[in-house]
């Protein structure tokens, strides 16, 4: 089997997409697909062992739109030999070009949103998106064979945009770290976790207000903040962190490789209290790490729930402050105890072999027919 990736980039490894894109084309590889991703250049690695990244200069002009004649060419002369093209995002050309290079042939088109159909997303810049739609980005979705979605939760945004072709519900996966003692150091105070993009999305702005409200009973706590500035952001949280007085808190600037996973193990809690997420790669990353999290109903993860590793709570500033209040108070062994459990249910249901082993199924039914998947949505 002959399958293409298409994302516009792979190059912020802060950004979720730009490590699982890969994982998974490494996972179908280890399956052997003949794989091969095709990216905007700069790509950061074009080693990798397992699979081909070909990595598109892109024109100078209109920069965040991604024009590059290149790709669009070398899509199109690979779509007459493929079994499937498989596009992740949307808003860019290079998610529009798979669409005109499956046209007239065999290939499928698999198109994953990865967040680009939330509500909230469709808010944001939404008359340039609306002006793209009608360009193109529309078409690129109408002439979907099948969509992927890493959640429930992503699915039900496929089908209220209007579309009604099958969609494979398939979480990304993640790589375990061996397992080591996590929490603070001792001797310095216990830590509550944000990793992620310094973004408006991220709801930064809620745990700031929430944190002035708990911090006074949680003296032995500290909140860190890990992460990139994303357009500027970082200065209007500082600013507000200084406008509400909060305490004990600690902006770490980005972290990667092995000091984000430190970052990880010298936690005690993590939370991430984002307005909207198609799936949350640092929870499951914190889970791996064997830490429990706080995550807001607006991202896709009910588990912390059903698996006792968290808590899953309404967006808002007085449900993550009464939930930060239950935590905080709890002991080191008592959140241990939770981090193990989500480590374990990580280890069972995300491992990228599992992922892959259900990617491939989905393509094989896609071009081969006969039963759908038991993750294949085939009717709304």
């Amino acid at each position: 089997m002959k399958v293409v990736h298409v994302v516009p980039s792979i190059a912020a490894e802060a950004s979720g997409p730009s490590y699982s894109i890969p994982a998974l084309c490494r996972a179908l590889a280890r399956r052997d697909v003949d794989v091969d991703l095709h990216v905007l250049a700069p790509a950061p690695d074009l080693s990798e062992p397992h699979f081909t990244i070909r990595a598109h200069p892109a024109l100078p002009v209109v920069g965040r739109l991604g024009i590059s004649p290149a790709m669009r060419q070398a899509l199109r002369s690979a779509a007459t030999t493929l079994d499937v093209l498989h596009n992740h995002s949307l808003w860019m050309m290079p998610n529009v070009y798979p669409a005109a290079a499956v046209r007239g042939t065999r290939c499928k088109l698999v198109v994953s949103p990865r967040g680009t159909l939330s509500a909230w997303s469709l808010r944001r810049s939404k008359w340039s998106k609306r002006a793209f739609w009608w360009a193109g980005q529309g078409a690129v979705l109408r002439a979907a064979a099948c969509f992927h979605a890493t959640a429930e939760e992503e699915a039900d945004d496929v089908r209220r945009a209007g579309f009604s072709a099958p969609i494979a519900v398939i979480p990304n996966g993640i790589e375990l770290p061996l397992p080591a003692q996590t929490g603070a150091p001792p001797g310095e105070l216990r830590r509550l976790l944000f990793l992620g993009r310094i973004h408006p999305v991220k709801g930064i702005d809620v745990l700031l207000r929430s944190w002035r409200a708990v911090q006074a009973g949680a003296p032995d706590w500290e909140l860190v903040l890990a992460g990139p500035d994303e357009d500027g952001y970082l200065a209007k949280v500082q600013a507000l962190a200084a406008e509400l007085g909060v305490e004990r808190v600690r902006f770490a600037g980005p972290v990667y490789g092995a000091e984000k996973s430190a970052c990880y193990r010298q936690a005690d809690l993590y939370v991430l209290p984002s307005r909207s997420e198609n799936f949350g790669m640092t929870v499951a990353e914190a889970l791996a790490h064997g830490i429990p999290a706080i995550v807001s109903k607006a991202a896709p993860w009910s588990g912390l729930d059903t698996h006792d590793c968290g808590w899953w709570v309404e967006f808002g500033d007085a449900p993550l402050t009464d939930c930060l209040r239950t935590a905080l108070a709890l002991s080191p062994a008592e959140l241990r105890a939770r981090g193990t459990r989500g480590r374990a249910w990580m280890e069972r249901d995300f491992s990228w072999d599992g992922i892959g082993m259900r990617m491939h199924e989905t393509y094989t039914w896609l071009t081969g027919g006969g039963m759908a998947p038991p993750w294949v949505r085939v009717t709304r």
